[in-house]
């Protein structure tokens, strides 16, 4: 799986820069993926309303490199660079899965994916398939007071998720809780950082901040669907060497 996704990688034309791919993996069954319905919203799907004979659920990141980081920190708006690389990113996100679709599928394997966005309710915005609890359901991280997954290599990147026909392995231990404040410590750089006030110690605000970020997709709208800030994902957890 890895190797797919180093190869999907090396072999696109992209201005963005990564750190090595992390993977993990959970069962379909997994009494958690049932859970979301509390969690995330009743519309939540399972791994076998993507995938009927689903026996799998696979989640991947893909880092960023800390430059990206640095960039939109400093950057008094939002760096392009770091539209550019979410734009970038989610076709890549793509074509990791339809490569591991391929792959798989030569062996009899079935497998579905939901698209790396934009799979949410308008409303009340909410996914119908959040890859960053499935992704935290496969090991690869726990969420932080920004509500975003820190993943051993940080929270700076992107998330994709597969479910699959076929039993996978899934040796590694779940990722330990690394945000700061979850750990009793001082930080909550995620909440000076937010531009709005959206993001505060006691909760988020999802209207005022996706109205931020619908501001900033129409300023960098020639990139393509663009709607990030990621102000949040700038501080001591955006990257974890």
């Amino acid at each position: 799986m890895r190797t797919i996704i180093k190869d999907t990688i090396a072999q696109t034309n992209l201005t963005t820069a990564y750190r090595a791919p992390l993977v993990g993996v959970a069962s379909a069954f997994d009494p958690r993926f049932a859970e979301l319905k509390e969690i995330v919203d009743p519309t939540h799907l399972l791994p076998t309303d993507l995938l009927p004979d689903a026996r799998s659920v696979v989640a991947f990141f893909l880092p960023f490199s800390r430059a990206v980081a640095e960039i939109n920190r400093r950057h008094p708006y939002v760096a392009r660079e770091w539209a550019v690389a979410y734009v970038e990113t989610n076709q890549l996100i793509r074509d990791i899965c339809a490569n591991i679709t391929s792959h798989f599928g030569d062996q009899g394997v079935h497998v579905a994916y939901e698209q790396p966005t934009h799979n949410f309710d308008a409303e009340k915005l909410v996914s119908f398939w959040s890859h960053k609890h499935v992704a935290r359901i496969c090991g690869l991280g726990q969420f932080g007071l920004h509500h975003m997954l820190i993943t051993k290599s940080g929270c700076l990147g992107r998330l994709g998720s597969l479910a699959l026909n076929t039993p996978i392995d899934h040796p590694d231990p779940p990722a330990p809780q690394l945000c700061l404040v979850r750990q009793g410590k001082n930080c909550s750089h995620c909440v000076r950082s937010c531009p709005t006030g959206a993001l505060t110690a006691s909760g988020l605000d999802r209207q005022l901040c996706y109205k931020r970020l619908l501001e900033v997709n129409d300023h960098y709208g020639i990139i393509g669907l663009c709607d990030v800030c990621g102000k949040c994902t700038t501080g001591p957890c955006a990257v974890i060497d």
